[in-house]
């Protein structure tokens, strides 16, 4: 069966979001690595809007589409294995699916692992919705040699289904032709409400053993009688499903006895197991890549070292391609500099106004935008080994070594996350099994290496390290990942409780990542990186310059009496024994509170550097640095110190958010300053005595 490509005339995007008063809601949801957000995606392109999902912090994706004449919202659902499942994700998940919110439901599968999806599947098809099944990785399945008979599946679970190819953007004309069509005929009642008060249900839907589908019939007696999908409510309490318990405090008593769980599963996979030999035609011819990669990268001390090798090559690409590139924009940057100062002189402004624009304005961000190819660079790596199925197994490689520091190998993908965004990093937590395993992380993630520390790891480390910056800065990566992991041990040691943390997750198989994906993914990023430029650093830069050249008596060009100075003096003792007690660098470190970024922007305007991040300007201001005993060894203390002290007021906002606890997020701020100062300490000391 064939599969067709867009049309993009039937699919085109508007700019307002529907909500009440929608002509069609659809609703997307599927296991995780199916391909769901890809398809998702490769509908609403970069016509999204993120939001959370009312009452919760769980982060929810929605985007609009026109077709056919309709308006049409699109909502991406976070990933399930089961209806039945209780993580804060997975609840959303179901509630959305059960409220009448949602018209059509697209039950994402992947078609090379049809066993696996099919679970949720024939649960849903208990759910009385209008439904299509759309059968994704179509490519993988012809490349394996498999032949699905499409036309018998659809009989067998009594939906439509589709096959697609989400990231080429094949057959999504013919899945939303299809959901349309499931919604029109529920609109004209020709799509038949499961109603099932009979002892024999309907062909498609999945049917019990005998006494499983008498004991759901007489729980459906019990129900009140406008109590909605029957059905699926009788299956649910028979499988003890709290929350439908505390909805419907029935007695079953008499009807159950505890074994029906472990009955429901076992004969949905029978039954799975029974389509799946009606509609595997041909024999998986796999090539065995995935296997063959996987017995060395799974193995516990090659999967580390591949590990380390992988964002060693991810960091040398950043810094040598993301330099060359950052040359270009920093030239562009200087003739925009140079162009701004010589308009303001010729309209004979004030020497304040134009220092303010060039040194403060234009020297705060513009020295930060130079940054933006290395971070592009950053992001593109690291959407491409996450979509290829690569990171489901650094989670598998380092489950070992997080059981024996009280976690599971699931904890692991929220601090690799964090070398992107410490706040999407904290918020991933949540998809952890127990309020403390999520407090634990959120207190250890922030030790990660986001990519907003990354500008200063590239200035410091440029001018005091130049033939070596790539290894300096990957040590910084590895000290983060190393300090999290001591500190979770040591936190486990603390923490006498017995808990297991087994490791439930899967690997898929390996594909090419998909190109739409990975840029949807590195614009998101990179407009958020604007987006701070252009708000956060910009209003930084001003005030920054404001205390620098402001003072008791008014404006004055003396730096070393403003109120910069006066504040940076009474905060740096603090920083003498970490080898930066200078109140440049107390006050470049207080600024980067708002944003790390702020800390290189407030560098270059603390010591008047123009263009800070150009050959000329980092020798400047090298120069500068070396003048009041600034060294190699400070320098490597600074990013050291970056690196582990408190993160910026977004992340402090999300812990709060998500442990529900303002002291929670000020006893992480002391936490993290306390290992920041006495870690550095350590190495200034210990640095000072060898150097």
């Amino acid at each position: 069966m064939s599969c067709h490509n867009t049309s993009k005339s039937a699919l085109s995007a508007f700019s307002a979001m529907p909500h009440d008063g929608n002509d069609l809601t659809i609703g997307f949801i599927g296991n995780p690595n199916c391909g769901k957000t890809t398809l998702f995606n490769a509908y609403t392109g970069a016509n999204l809007k993120v939001a959370n999902w009312p009452g919760v912090t769980v982060e929810r994706m929605e985007g609009a589409i026109s077709s056919h004449g309709k308006k049409i919202r699109l909502v991406d659902l976070p990933g399930t294995y089961s209806l039945n499942s209780f993580t804060m994700e997975e609840q959303v998940s179901r509630q959305f699916i059960i409220s009448d919110e949602v018209n059509v439901i697209v039950d994402v599968a992947d078609a090379s692992s049809l066993e696996r999806s099919l679970y949720l599947t024939l649960q849903m098809s208990e759910m009385e919705k209008p439904m299509v099944l759309a059968l994704n990785m179509m490519d993988i399945v012809e490349k394996r040699g498999i032949d699905l008979d499409l036309h018998r599946l659809q009989e067998l679970v009594g939906i439509p289904v589709v096959p697609v190819i989400a990231r080429k953007k094949r057959g999504l004309k013919t899945l939303l032709h299809a959901a349309l069509h499931q919604s029109e005929d529920a609109n004209a009642q020709n799509h038949k409400p499961l109603e099932i008060d009979s002892e024999k249900p309907r062909e498609h839907v999945m049917i019990y053993s005998d006494d499983i589908e008498k004991k759901i019939a007489a729980i459906q007696a019990l129900l009140p009688a406008d109590a909605p999908r029957k059905r699926w409510i009788a299956i649910s309490l028979l499988m003890q499903d709290p929350q439908l318990m505390a909805e419907y405090p029935i007695d079953l008593s008499k009807i159950v006895d505890g074994s029906e769980a472990n009955e429901i599963v076992n004969q949905k996979y029978d039954r799975i197991r029974e389509i799946k030999d009606e509609v595997l035609l041909g024999k998986d011819r796999s090539d065995r890549l995935t296997e063959k990669i996987d017995e060395l990268v799974t193995k516990p001390f090659w999967g580390v070292v591949i590990f380390l090798a992988m964002m060693a090559i991810v960091f040398s690409l950043t810094f040598n391609l993301g330099d060359f590139l950052s040359e270009y924009l920093q030239a562009a940057m200087d003739l925009f500099t140079h162009g701004v100062g010589s308009t303001l002189e010729s309209l004979h402004a004030s020497p304040w106004l134009i220092n303010l624009i060039c040194d403060g304005i234009i020297s705060g961000v513009g020295g930060i935008l130079t940054f933006l190819p290395n971070i592009a660079i950053l992001f593109t790596a690291l959407a491409f080994l996450e979509d290829s199925g690569y990171m489901a197994r650094v989670a598998y490689v380092m489950n070992e070594i997080m059981e024996k520091i009280g976690l599971s190998g699931r904890a692991f993908i929220p601090m690799v996350l964090g070398f992107g965004c410490t706040v999407p990093a904290i918020m991933a937590s949540r998809a952890l099994e127990s309020e403390k395993d999520r407090k634990r992380v959120m207190l250890l993630t922030p030790f990660m290496s986001c990519s907003a520390k990354l500008p200063i790891y590239i200035l410091f480390s440029g001018m005091f390290f130049p033939d070596h910056a790539m290894w300096a800065a990957y040590s910084l990566y590895l000290i983060g990942i190393v300090m999290a992991l001591i500190l979770a041990w040591i936190l486990h040691k603390f923490d006498h409780s017995e808990q297991e943390y087994p490791l439930l997750i899967e690997l898929p198989a390996y594909k090419t990542p998909s190109f739409h994906t990975v840029w949807i993914y590195v614009w998101e990023k990179v407009k958020d990186f604007l987006t701070k430029a252009g708000t956060t650093i910009f209003v930084a830069s001003i005030v920054l310059w404001v205390l620098m050249h402001f003072s008791v008596t008014g404006y004055t060009d003396d730096i070393s009496i403003s109120f910069a100075a006066q504040l940076g003096r009474c905060l740096s003792w603090v920083l003498i024994p970490c080898g930066l007690g200078f109140w440049q660098i107390a006050v470049a470190l207080i600024a980067g509170l708002s944003a790390k970024e702020v800390v290189v922007s407030s560098i270059a305007v603390l010591f008047g550097i123009a263009n800070v991040t150009s050959f000329g300007g980092m020798n400047l201001l090298q120069a500068e640095l070396v003048s009041i005993g600034f060294t190699g060894l400070n320098a490597y203390c600074m990013m050291l110190f970056c690196l582990l002290y408190i993160p910026c007021v977004a992340a402090l906002s999300t812990i709060r958010k998500e442990s529900h606890s303002t002291a929670y997020m000020l006893k992480t701020a002391a936490f993290q300053f306390g290992v920041a100062w006495v870690v550095t300490t350590l190495v200034y000391q210990i640095g000072s005595l060898i150097l």
